[in-house]
């Protein structure tokens, strides 16, 4: 079938970057194969998390299909849009049915990305990974592509305002090299080579931002052992475990 919702939201998103001047660096995106099924398995720090990793696919011209929940789709505006573009629901109550779909989609030679810490990262730093990612890259026997996002953050992320017109923002894609499903011997075990392989991405991509805070009061986008003021991975924790009435969402 032809691709008519996709495209145009690409080029929607780029002019986006050109009216903001994003400073886009992506590093890594030959690691993506131009033909054949592989995941996408990305760090997650703000909800617009899944343009930027799309966009690290982009040179080798997929297009990702993405794992969200269902209530994204939905949403009187965000849902043809996700549907037009072939993202995959997932109904947390029906897990089976979606992960039986992303891995169908691997096997027709799909890209999927999915976010394996499950929910943004309040910390900033890798949390614990789900298995997702793995099992289905070994289901269908298809490569897996680490992805670490940064300064995704300062532009909307939980307990924040959004920021979506802010200019000149850096943003960091990193693309680690695939791995092979084949060379674990269980989804756990892969899951926890892909956290390691993450965590140094990540930690790479912080390294090398060019931007610091400007101040006192722009420390909150740095986590807590590069001197800044996010929550920690246990206070990030507490805040995850309160009812959602009573946090910042």
């Amino acid at each position: 079938m032809p691709e008519l919702v996709y495209p145009p939201v690409i080029t929607a998103a780029k002019t986006l970057f050109r009216v903001l001047d994003l400073r886009l660096t992506v590093d890594g995106n030959h690691h993506v194969p131009r033909t054949g099924g592989v995941v996408l398995a990305s760090n997650h720090v703000s909800y617009l998390d899944f343009i930027f990793c799309g966009y690290g696919a982009h040179e080798s011209r997929r297009l990702v299909r993405f794992m969200a929940k269902h209530e994204v789709f939905a949403h009187k505006v965000s849902g043809p849009l996700m549907r037009g573009m072939k993202h995959i629901p997932v109904n947390r109550s029906a897990g089976v049915g979606s992960y039986n779909t992303a891995v169908d989609a691997l096997r027709r030679g799909e890209a999927v990305g999915l976010f394996p810490e499950g929910t943004i990262s309040r910390s900033f730093t890798v949390k614990e990974l789900k298995s997702g990612a793995a099992r289905m890259a070994q289901a269908a026997e298809v490569p897996l592509v680490p992805v670490a996002l940064w300064g995704t953050q300062r532009l909307w992320t939980k307990g924040r305002p959004k920021t979506l017109t802010r200019r000149h923002t850096p943003i960091t894609i990193l693309l680690g090299e695939p791995m092979d499903p084949g060379a674990y011997p269980d989804a756990n075990t892969m899951t926890a080579e892909l956290k390691i392989r993450l965590t140094a991405l990540v930690d790479r991509a912080q390294q090398e931002y060019p931007d610091k805070p400007s101040g006192p009061d722009d420390t909150w986008w740095q986590p807590a052992h590069l001197g800044g003021t996010a929550p920690n991975l246990q206070e990030a924790a507490e805040l995850d475990r309160r009812p959602r009435r009573s946090a910042t969402s």
